[in-house]
């Protein structure tokens, strides 16, 4: 199983990211998909969920500004990032769920005041 993530990088603050994560070697549609985060001396924490029928949920202080999104057909989930914070900063994670859990190694985001 492998879940590779891309799209981080630096932008300023009130700026937009698209991240991606590609995933192989699992049944993509029968995993349940989510974004998580870790800043620096700080615990992972949980971003943003889909469901295999599509249903989404959100940490309250991303809503109404990220958007989780996935493509089966491409076995892909997206993290649309708009109006971002320095608070957002943090290494992404992407995670598949099933009976088992995946994780990537993550893609940087950086987002300057």
């Amino acid at each position: 199983v492998q879940l590779v993530e891309s799209g981080g990088g630096l932008v300023q603050s009130g700026g937009s990211l698209r991240l991606s994560c590609a995933a192989s070697g699992i049944t993509f549609g029968n995993y349940n998909m989510a974004w998580y985060r870790q800043a620096p001396g700080k615990e992972r924490e949980f971003v943003a969920a889909i469901t295999t029928s599509g249903a989404t949920n959100y940490l309250n202080a991303v809503k109404a500004r990220f958007t989780i999104s996935r493509d089966n057909a491409k076995a892909m989930v997206f993290l649309q990032m708009n109006k971002l914070k320095p608070e957002d900063t943090a290494l992404y994670y992407c995670n598949a769920r099933r009976t088992g859990v995946y994780w990537g190694r993550g893609t940087q985001v950086t987002v300057s005041s």
